[in-house]
């Protein structure tokens, strides 16, 4: 499968599964979590779906087991909104990297205030 198609693909399981877990799951521990991308495979057989959970790593582990207990609910939803013959295997991951971000943007933050109180003394 080509890369645009993949990457439509990609984007229409984004959607539904945002959908599905905003929706759909009733379980108060997903409430602060996002899909931020989605990995498809090329021969459409699983999914690397992405999540990112704004909280502590509590907050974050217990979204992980929230997200793995709806696994096969939101495959099955999955499977009746979009048309694909095979439903991809759907696997979550903790997305770190808007996380990663925050922390170096903090960081670089600090280092302009350091650096501007600094040249003030002299």
């Amino acid at each position: 499968m080509n890369k645009r198609r993949l990457d439509k693909l990609a984007e229409e399981i984004r959607r539904e599964i945002s959908a599905i877990l905003s929706e759909d799951v009733k379980d108060p521990r997903l409430s602060m979590v996002s899909v931020t991308r989605i990995e498809v495979s090329n021969d459409l057989g699983s999914a690397r779906i992405l999540v990112s959970v704004l909280g502590d790593e509590k907050k974050q582990e217990q979204a992980m087991q929230a997200l793995e207990r709806a696994r096969g609910f939101v495959r099955t939803e999955l499977a009746n909104r979009i048309r694909l013959r095979h439903a991809p295997e759907i696997f979550f991951k903790l997305d770190k990297s808007i996380e990663h971000g925050i922390r170096i943007s903090s960081i670089i933050d600090e280092l302009k205030n350091d650096g501007s109180s600094n040249g003030k003394k002299a």
